[in-house]
């Protein structure tokens, strides 16, 4: 017999243990920024490589889940996960760091989709899936709130590879709780993996990766830069080509002409686009700006994680009855103008009553677009290729992420440069100045021995945040506008459109 509250609570474990260590992972970079000597471009890649290994592998795994068997592959995820956690905590250098982070991404793509493919197995009947993907939806406000203060807890009273060894234990008990309570469960009839699609996306998307957190050493307008740009883009287009050609393509690009599924993929883009690139500057500003602790850092997170946690179960319960659109939209909304509100801070902002009402709207309009998008992409397509269109979701919200670190960090990186080496033309030598503005935690420590320089160096981190967050905030509210248009409306029954009758 099916224990589906224990079921729902094992793939919830699992899925907090994937965001928990992206969360856990932010905590930490000023302090690998310090004790690893690691630049912006480094602690880009400490995030981006597990971001790039999980967006590229999720749909390939999806599919090798359905036809092996979700079960033994969230096991196998899970004892992987723990392992490659143990073998970062032993890294001492951020090459090393990077590498095993890339490995992380392995396991949790493999992870990550099973983990909603057993949801859609496990509860059939749409309202009631709809709440179960809310509480899953919960898990990732839970792993915003847990990562940062546990994360701080730890970098209170051990070294920065606690944060690693904290995650062994998570896994591994999510592991047993797997093979104690979850059934298997799986589509004999998937075909094989379409190895020239894998190869082709996973070319583009690292190139394009690499383009854009490169850029700002190379300059935007470098040839290196543009040809990444122009690479990346015929990638793209020879995916496309080659997954309409083959028999049993890895992403049925057709799906994509159903506007309930391509909006709802774009906006769960965007909302992790936001939220990773969001959480990849707050950090920082929190640490190196206002002299924060880790576990002050931590505690400060939780208004963002509450409201994520709290907006996913509203909008999981709301969707089914007023239709995706009327929720999604103005969660994308909320989410602009709460980047454009960030965009305006300065370095003595207070955090009582400006940052946690941003926060608040930024996490309410997380959480409103999340799980609404995703029960959306999960109408789709029925629960027997359910694999495929949670691997659709997962990898929807890493290549979000992924973009998001990305961008914002090397937007910000490249406007926090220019201006920081403005500040200090002719009050530091040539090759101090260009380091400090390759990497904001030796400028800050820079502030601290040179007098009159703090403020400089604080100009320049919120000149970079200022752009970033405009950037993003108008990508959302376009996102908006997008919503609006192309999500279905109100239901009268499940999956039917109240305004036009479609299924």
């Amino acid at each position: 017999m099916v224990r589906k509250p224990l079921v729902l609570l094992t793939v919830c474990l699992a899925a907090l243990t994937i965001n928990l260590s992206t969360m856990i992972v932010n905590i930490a970079l000023p302090t690998l920024a310090d004790e690893l000597q690691a630049g912006t471009r480094s602690l880009l890649w400490i995030v981006d490589g597990y971001n790039l290994a999980f967006a590229a592998l999720v749909l390939a795994m999806g599919s090798l889940s359905d036809r092996f068997g979700r079960r033994p592959a969230l096991i196998l995820g899970l004892l992987g996960f723990a392992l490659s956690s143990i073998l970062a905590a032993l890294a001492d250098s951020s090459g090393e760091l990077i590498a095993l982070r890339v490995a992380m991404g392995v396991f949790a793509a493999l992870i990550f989709p099973t983990t909603l493919s057993i949801i859609a197995n496990t509860f059939t009947e749409r309202r009631e899936r709809a709440s179960a993907l809310g509480l899953w939806g919960a898990s990732v406000g839970i792993g915003v709130a847990l990562g940062p203060v546990g994360g701080g807890l730890l970098l209170s009273h051990f070294s920065w590879h606690s944060v690693f060894w904290a995650l062994v234990p998570v896994s591994l008990l999510a592991a047993g709780m797997a093979a104690a309570f979850v059934p298997e469960s799986r589509d004999p009839g998937v075909p094989r993996i379409d190895i020239a699609g894998l190869l082709v996306s996973v070319a583009a998307l690292g190139i394009l990766t690499w383009t854009i957190i490169e850029a700002p050493d190379h300059g935007w307008g470098s040839p290196e830069t543009v040809a990444g740009f122009v690479v990346a883009a015929a990638l793209v287009l020879t995916f496309v080509s080659v997954e309409r050609a083959v028999e049993h393509p890895m992403v049925d690009v057709t799906l994509f002409l159903d506007r309930r599924f391509s909006a709802a993929c774009a906006a769960v883009t965007i909302a992790f686009f936001a939220l990773f690139g969001f959480v990849f500057l707050i950090t920082q500003f929190f640490q190196f700006v206002r002299d924060y602790s880790a576990l002050q850092t931590g505690l400060r997170f939780l208004p963002v994680a509450v409201s994520i946690a709290a907006a996913s179960l509203i909008g999981g319960a709301l969707a089914p009855r007023l239709g995706t659109k009327a929720v999604v939209t103005p969660g994308l909304a909320m989410m602009g103008a709460s980047f454009l509100w960030i965009s305006t801070i300065g370095a003595d902002v207070d955090y009582a009553t400006v940052i946690v009402p941003q926060m608040v709207l930024l996490g309410v309009g997380i959480g409103l677009v999340s799980t609404p998008a995703t029960e959306s992409i999960m109408q789709v397509l029925p629960p027997a290729r359910a694999g495929v269109g949670s691997a659709v979701n997962d990898a929807t919200r890493e290549l979000g992420g992924t973009l998001g670190v990305a961008v914002v960090g090397s937007l910000f990186s490249f406007r926090y440069g220019d201006r920081l080496v403005d500040q200090l033309t002719g009050r530091v030598d040539t090759a101090t100045s260009a380091a400090a503005a390759d990497s904001v935690g030796l400028a800050h420590a820079l502030a601290q021995r040179v007098p009159g320089l703090e403020s400089a160096v604080d100009d320049a981190f919120i000149h970079g945040l200022a752009v970033s967050c405009t950037v993003v905030g108008l990508l959302c509210l376009v996102g908006a506008v997008a919503a609006l248009v192309s999500l279905p409306g109100a239901r009268l029954a499940d999956g039917v459109d109240a305004a036009s009758g479609r299924v």
